[in-house]
């Protein structure tokens, strides 16, 4: 396993032989008990692999929205600088219109 936190695994635990003493724990209960935590080792192994997959998906699908964040910015960017380039022409027209009707009075020239 890739955590060094982990000594044991569910198989060394399984194969664990102990000393039998003549004021020793009951071989039943230890075996039953044994049984127990290598139940708990698989489920957390597994738990483990599951949360792992799940963290490499989610961290593909958020670099891939960080991707498309990154091309709307870009897409919006454009769009606003082109908005200020049309604006601009608006306004430039606007203001050639406002000029020739000023001439029109100041000159005398009506259509």
């Amino acid at each position: 396993m890739n955590n060094t936190k982990i000594l044991l695994t569910a198989e060394d635990i399984l194969e664990k032989q102990f000393k039998v003493d003549a004021r020793g724990y009951r071989p039943q209960e230890v075996d039953k008990f044994l049984d127990m935590i290598i139940h708990d080792y698989t489920e957390f192994i597994n738990l483990i692999k599951k949360q792992n997959k799940e963290i490499k998906e989610l961290t593909k699908n958020n670099a891939s929205l960080k991707d498309e964040l990154r091309k709307l910015n870009n897409i919006l960017e454009a769009a606003d600088s082109k908005e200020v380039n049309n604006s601009r022409t608006v306004n430039n027209v606007d203001l050639l219109k406002r000029i020739s009707q000023l001439e029109k009075v100041v000159f005398g020239k009506n259509e």
